[in-house]
């Protein structure tokens, strides 16, 4: 029985069971689809990365002895879709029966179980063999339960597990060190060079123009800043323990300019194609603070440990949950359009300049970047929600849906109504004054409020809170900001109210 399996382009995972034997009568495929690089406008490195990192992964097949068919996006007989060019190869090379790994999307889920259902031979859909939860896990999980409190599913999973505990007690005497990893960076931070590829991709980069795939942003003129093969993921993964880990926990959370990185590890990117698995990322990280517990402390490791153990697995099981409609959230009825400057970078808010343009030049953000700069703004000035996905997924290198869609419709726009979050994680300019060195060179005064010069963020903050009073003052997180409100004189309320009208009707003049 001639066989034909499809790998697709966040499924490199060379541990997984596929590949343990070499079977001559086992076809692998991966293709470099117009469907996949179109269905939003990607970030040309996004498009790189994945591009490189797949044949990368073809190649170490073949070497292993796998019988591996690799179409190139500029191939002149590529038609660009999914079905169309498996159902050719089925018929060109006599093809018995069709597996695949379950997709992450839902998207590709469903287009894959039609395509299945059409098929005159068998199929089969097999687990990638890369998390720690089966895909309904989390519903299960918090089954009758009107929110999913993150915080728990990830209590069970250390249990589970058995990371960072002592017994049936969590390392430490407390679960979550969140507490000890707000802290500013006060001085300009010594962080060594950041790792890079040595894969060459301007191969990559003329198949892409060669094909015309829609792109934006910028390649760096050197070397390419992103790990492509599993090889490259391990010393990133080294690089990050050895430099960084020291001092991820304290300072996750703080952001600088000219810094793109700090003490983050970048390898979200790594995970999420399955160059490397979340149990022996975290499992490397525990190992050095077991190592020497003085140099990297138990606030740094479990801060990190969170991240995959608990957020990212939390993430997974809510889209799950929760797709196809989670999509469709809209829990403000927010409508207005992203300003243009978040295509190029162009705003005099200085906080927003650098996380843009950082964003376009490098395809990265860390998560309060995203968060609270980027995320904030979009939710305090009522921005699609559709506006919001759609950008986020196209400028992020590790943006794949699963885990975009959970962040920024549900953590970053509470469009989903608190499904992820308790309450919108929303602030003023002194979050962004506090955790940075943003507000130092703006335009904008951050800690004025209605005057010419104010920070815009400072009169959004309000104007949100009012015009969602309806919905939100019975959330007893933040049921106080309406009492603050309420006790403001009536001419500062009609001041705050009339600078934030008039900041939304000239968004793009920012």
């Amino acid at each position: 029985m001639k066989k034909l399996r499809l790998i697709l382009g966040d499924q490199l995972n060379i541990q997984h069971s596929w590949f343990k034997t070499v079977d001559a009568n086992t076809i692998y495929v991966l293709m470099e689809l117009r469907q996949e690089s179109t269905y939003v406008t990607h970030h040309i490195q996004k498009i790189v990365a994945f591009f490189s990192a797949m044949e990368a992964f073809a190649e170490t097949l073949k070497k292993l002895g796998h019988e591996v068919v690799y179409i190139y996006c500029d191939a002149p007989e590529n038609s660009g879709e999914l079905e169309t060019e498996l159902l050719k190869i089925i018929k060109s090379r006599n093809i018995d029966g069709f597996e695949y790994q379950l997709p992450d999307e839902y998207r590709l889920d469903k287009q894959l179980g039609d395509f299945c259902a059409t098929l005159k031979i068998p199929s089969k859909a097999c687990d990638t063999e890369h998390f720690f939860c089966r895909r309904e896990e989390l519903a299960q999980f918090f089954e009758g339960k009107k929110q999913y409190l993150m915080e728990f599913f990830y209590r069970m999973l250390r249990k589970r597990t058995g990371y960072l505990m002592q017994g049936a007690q969590p390392e430490g005497g407390i679960w979550n060190f969140d507490h000890e990893n707000r802290k500013p960076i006060k001085e300009r931070p010594n962080i060594p060079r950041p790792a890079h590829s040595k894969r060459e991709v301007i191969p990559v980069l003329a198949r892409i123009k060669q094909a015309q795939l829609p792109n934006f942003g910028t390649m760096p003129a050197g070397t390419f800043p992103w790990p492509v093969t599993r090889n490259e993921a391990l010393d990133f993964l080294d690089h990050f323990v050895q430099h960084l880990l020291p001092d991820f926990g304290n300072f996750q959370d703080a952001m600088q300019e000219d810094e793109p990185y700090l003490y983050h590890s970048r390898l979200s990117f790594a995970m999420n194609v399955k160059l490397l698995h979340p149990a022996e990322v975290i499992e490397r990280v525990i190992a050095a603070h077991k190592q020497n517990p003085e140099r990297i402390s138990l606030n740094q490791t479990e801060g990190f440990v969170r991240q995959i153990l608990g957020w990212r697995e939390y993430m997974r099981g809510i889209y799950w949950a929760q797709m196809p409609q989670y999509a469709h959230l809209n829990f403000f009825n927010a409508h207005r359009k992203l300003p243009a400057w978040f295509w190029d970078g162009n705003t005099q808010m200085n906080c927003l300049k650098q996380t843009i343009n950082q964003s376009l030049d490098y395809a990265y953000a860390h998560h309060i970047q995203r968060l609270m700069v980027t995320g904030n703004f979009m939710l305090l000035a009522g921005i699609d929600p559709d506006e919001a996905d759609r950008w986020y997924l196209g400028i992020y290198i590790d943006a794949i849906e699963w885990v975009e869609i959970t962040n920024t419709r549900g953590m970053s726009q509470y469009a989903d109504g608190g499904i992820v979050g308790s309450k919108p994680y929303c602030s003023s300019a002194a979050y962004i004054s506090k955790m940075s060195n943003y507000c130092k060179n703006c335009r904008y005064d951050s800690k004025l409020k209605t005057e010419d010069n104010a920070c815009p963020f400072n009169s959004l903050y309000w104007h949100f809170h009012l015009r969602n009073r309806d919905k939100l003052e019975r959330n007893p997180r933040i049921g106080m900001m309406y009492k603050t409100w309420d006790k403001m004189l009536p001419q500062h309320q009609d001041a705050l109210i009339s600078k934030a009208e008039s900041v939304l009707d000239k968004l793009n003049e920012l």
